[in-house]
């Protein structure tokens, strides 16, 4: 078998689609042998080419003009294009991005339908006109993969794509996000980012479906009872501008009278993640809508206690390991997060079942469960 990876997000390893697009190559290019693996790459002039590919996979690049009109003509025609001439037996296009004709059976993962579902991100005309081109293409897919239960109900209600075509395989944390402490180079990355011997972390994005403006409130709760000794680190990108997708954090802060409580550090470097995630008290996620919660496995499989909400796929990535409350219930989360912090028996007990939580997921598993979606996939035409 030869399939042909749409790679428009390989360079791009802290996005979601990145990460996946890069961690289901490496293992089914560590684990199937008779497979081969061209990575198809938009190629903008004067921007880099693809890095860390494994050597036996292949690289197809494509010369495309650099923003939207360019990244759509690439999807849709250059694509296809593409996959027929490397001789591909299957195409697979890791983001919902599919073209809306293929030369071979063609897979697409729709990893949530967020732009479509939160009505902040629907409003502008190219938005809901990207949406209806991409919707259309997932309906002529051959096969099409979601992360989770919660985002196939979504496809099988919203896209009105029948069960049978989609397949749920779950994501996974990587093999560096442990509890096992790395020592010296520990307190180099805290120390980095002036990271205090406490702090309960959020690390995330800063849109308005992240709900950040939840955990606020219920800091105005958490400052009161722990002080300033745990402050809430907030990491991830800063919004430089608030307006109806990003609020304005900075202005809500100082609205709620929490600004002693809560400190922003910004981008974290992929590779300081682990040692920010194990070194934190709690790991909160209060967002209202994910297609899995990545940030919620990563924190699990270093052995940090997560409160999180009742939203979307978050459940199935948490199982019993953590709590989940109402995305709207600021009380509750406080009252979460207190308790995983000044409780040790619960934490302790919190710490043990995040990682067994965590081994039930595997990059290894997601690989194999994909080959068979390809198999299957080759088998419909």
């Amino acid at each position: 078998m030869h399939v042909a990876i749409n790679a428009a997000f390989w360079n791009q390893p802290n996005t979601g689609s990145g990460q996946y697009t890069r961690q289901l190559v490496y293992h089914l290019n560590r684990m199937v042998s008779d497979l081969t693996i061209t990575l198809v790459y938009p190629q903008v002039a004067g921007q880099p080419k693809p890095e860390a590919v494994p050597p036996s996979v292949k690289v197809k690049l494509v010369p495309v003009r650099p923003g939207n009109l360019g990244k759509v003509w690439f999807e849709q025609r250059l694509f296809p294009q593409a996959c027929r001439a490397v001789g591909a037996t299957v195409a697979h296009v890791p983001y919902w991005g599919g073209p809306l004709q293929s030369p071979v059976p063609l897979v697409v993962t729709v990893h949530d339908l967020t732009t479509m579902l939160v009505p902040e991100y629907r409003r502008p005309f190219l938005t809901r006109l990207y949406n209806a081109l991409v919707s259309a293409s997932a309906r002529g897919a051959t096969r099409l993969i979601t992360d989770s239960e919660a985002s196939k109900q979504d496809i099988i209600e919203y896209l009105h794509i029948p069960a049978d075509k989609i397949e749920r395989i779950y994501l996974a944390a990587g093999s560096e996000f442990s509890p096992q402490d790395s020592g010296l180079l520990e307190m180099a990355i805290l120390r980095k980012y002036k990271l205090p011997d406490f702090y309960v972390l959020y690390l995330g994005g800063y849109e308005l479906h992240k709900n950040v403006t939840t955990l606020l409130l219920a800091w105005t709760y958490v400052g009161q009872a722990l002080g300033e000794d745990y402050p809430l680190i907030l990491a991830g990108k800063k919004p430089t501008q608030s307006n109806e997708i990003y609020p304005d954090y900075d202005s809500y802060i100082q609205q709620l009278g929490i600004g002693d409580y809560v400190r922003w550090i910004g981008y974290v470097d992929e590779e300081d993640k682990p040692v920010l995630y194990r070194n934190a008290e709690t790991f909160v996620f209060p967002s209202r809508r994910e297609g899995f919660g990545l940030g919620v496995l990563e924190a699990l499989a270093s052995g940090t206690p997560v409160v999180t909400t009742t939203a979307s796929s978050l459940p199935e990535v948490l199982g019993d390991a953590g709590f989940a409350v109402e995305p709207d219930d600021a009380r509750g989360l406080a009252g979460a997060i207190i308790s995983t912090v000044i409780q040790d028996n619960l934490r302790a007990e919190l710490k043990q079942k995040a990682t067994q939580q965590a081994a039930v997921f595997s990059w290894e598993k997601t690989a194999a469960e994909t080959l068979l979606v390809y198999d299957a996939a080759v088998g419909d035409r």
